[in-house]
């Protein structure tokens, strides 16, 4: 299937980036500190890529940045609209956006904690609940853009979090000077993202999956499956994923994978995983399991903190022995098993 824009009044630019282009968002789960083992399973060519779970984007600003992404298309996925509308307000409009952004970080330098919730409360949360009854196309504006980004930057470990009215209920972070406006940043993302063949859709991943075959370069990273049974992440889409969505996907990665595309994924090492991942059927369409040092910085006790496996499902074979650097397992990261959170105030428990 040819990737099509969804926009035709962009002006093309290169689609390599002058610089290293790291992710615009903090997100729990994002890859950045798995980029080392992901790097070796990247296929030698492709000619088209497809994330339908693309939250922070790691592994597309890694190929984009290293020229990888030349002359393909690109699907770029989500089932989360207030990301994909984002990551297209940035896209088409990265000066408002940067605009925004600064007029918040000001009012953040003089009152901390407290423009947080007010942003969160009487700003964003009314906003978004009024983008989402509106036309579908570009229902994001910069300023509403800017207030995802800058609740990002100063919430708690980057997570997005709905609560039963689907209202986005996560607690400020405890950070000392966050960096809430970097506009080289933004113009490097919106680069990265306004890239011939590039397209952003809020779809299922069924729906990003389902053409998918010779050609294609997948990369799925999922909502991870709990580690344990009380360890449940709140829901970041209204559905959730459970069980029986893993299934789906990883059903729905074999069929690629019989139709010829090159596929990685990761998830957690949830025994769950571990069972699938090496059942009859899944190494059947040449698929194999490597398991993989990682660390886990989002949870509510110090001691459950630190080095996990994590998986890696691919059919592309290694290009080197994986061998993971320990500082992977020392890096600060804003990433992980995002499955608790510490206990919150009052407020939160109301939200």
């Amino acid at each position: 299937m040819q990737n099509t824009r969804t926009r035709s009044d962009r002006t093309h630019v290169p689609s390599v980036s002058p610089s290293p282009t790291r992710p615009l968002l903090k997100w729990a789960g994002g890859k950045r500190q798995l980029l080392p083992a992901l790097r070796q399973h990247y296929p030698a060519s492709f000619t088209r890529y497809v994330e339908p779970f693309l939250g922070s984007g790691a592994v597309f600003f890694d190929l984009f940045s290293t020229g990888r992404l030349e002359g393909c298309a690109v699907r770029l996925a989500d089932a989360n609209p207030d990301l994909i509308g984002c990551y297209r307000a940035v896209r088409d409009q990265p000066d408002a956006v940067i605009a925004a952004l600064r007029r918040l970080a000001r009012e953040h330098r003089a009152r901390g904690s407290e423009c947080y919730y007010e942003v969160r409360d009487r700003r964003f949360n009314p906003a978004r609940a009024a983008a989402a009854a509106g036309p579908e196309s570009g229902p994001y504006d910069a300023t509403l853009a800017a207030m995802f980004i800058y609740l990002n930057r100063t919430g708690f470990n980057g997570l997005f979090r709905l609560n039963r009215r689907g209202g986005f209920n996560v607690p400020a972070g405890r950070y000392t000077d966050p960096v809430i406006c970097d506009p080289a940043h933004i113009h490097s993302v919106a680069r990265a993202l306004s890239g011939a063949g590039v397209t952003l859709e809020c779809m299922l991943f069924d729906a990003a999956l389902g053409d998918t075959g010779e050609g294609d370069f997948v990369y799925c990273d999922p909502p991870y499956a709990p580690l344990s049974r009380t360890a449940h992440f709140a829901h970041y889409t209204a559905g959730g994923f459970d069980g029986s969505d893993q299934a789906r996907l990883l059903a729905a990665l074999l069929t690629g994978a019989r139709r010829g595309a090159s596929i990685l994924l990761s998830n957690s090492s949830a025994p769950a995983m571990v069972k699938a991942y090496t059942a009859a059927p899944v190494r059947a369409a040449g698929l194999v399991l490597h398991k993989v040092p990682a660390r886990r910085a989002i949870n509510s006790r110090a001691a459950l903190r630190g080095p996990v496996d994590e998986l890696i499902l691919t059919n592309a074979p290694a290009g080197a022995r994986m061998q993971v650097p320990l500082r992977m397992l020392r890096a600060p990261l804003g990433s992980g098993d995002p499955h608790q959170l510490p206990a919150t105030r009052a407020r939160e428990r109301q939200a």
